[in-house]
């Protein structure tokens, strides 16, 4: 976005605060432009966990990051606003059932339909709907209400890695920030020699030797 554009931007979000007329009770306008996020996932509008409220998230999808097979109760209208996704529906993750939705691409997904995805470089995403929105990712024959992660007390029993462990992917060395396991993928972020963040599958990491470091 331009200058010129953040300007207006900022000038209609001035007013909108100072006008009396709009109540309490009333949806205020807002105006979100898109920018880097620093954070998985944001919300824009709305509470996503409310019943019968509309709302509105962004989720940043890190270079390399595989996105497990997983549900909604909820329909899900998706809209690419950064980067690519390759996106398949279905009961088993497959490359070749995905579909390349480049910027500004969209895609509605019905409630209970199983949904995957993989992001080579980084990409944001961002959906809508009306809530309560949730995430149940499958594991086999069973579905989970949560990501395992390595702040989870018994990660050693699920995780090879821990963090801030050096590691060596595809995309060069790093070390890792955080671990997740939906029961048919596990995965990491990353974070390169460079600074940059990115994702592997545990299956893709070996670990960087003390001498190597």
């Amino acid at each position: 976005m331009s200058t010129r554009h953040t300007a207006c931007a900022l000038t209609l979000l001035a007013v909108t605060a100072s006008d009396s007329s709009l109540s309490a009770e009333q949806p205020r306008p807002s105006i979100v432009p898109i920018h880097a996020m620093t954070q998985h996932a944001e919300v824009l509008h709305g509470d996503p966990k409310a019943v019968g409220q509309a709302f509105v998230i962004r989720i940043r999808e890190l270079p390399g990051g595989v996105i497990p097979p997983h549900r909604h109760p909820v329909d899900e209208h998706i809209t690419v606003v950064q980067g690519t996704l390759y996106f398949g529906v279905g009961e088993k993750f497959e490359s070749a059932a995905m579909q390349e939705l480049k910027t500004g691409g969209y895609a509605f997904i019905p409630k209970g339909t199983t949904m995957f995805g993989y992001t080579p470089e980084a990409a944001i995403v961002q959906v809508h709907g009306i809530g309560p929105f949730h995430i149940q990712w499958r594991a086999g024959s069973q579905w989970r209400d949560r990501l395992r992660t390595l702040d989870d007390a018994d990660a050693a029993k699920t995780f090879r890695f821990r963090k801030g462990e050096g590691v060596i992917a595809g995309r060069g060395k790093g070390r890792i920030l955080q671990g997740y396991d939906s029961g048919e993928f596990i995965g990491y972020d990353i974070e390169g020699a460079d600074g940059t963040l990115f994702m592997a599958e545990e299956k893709d990491l070996r670990r960087v030797e003390a001498s190597a470091r």
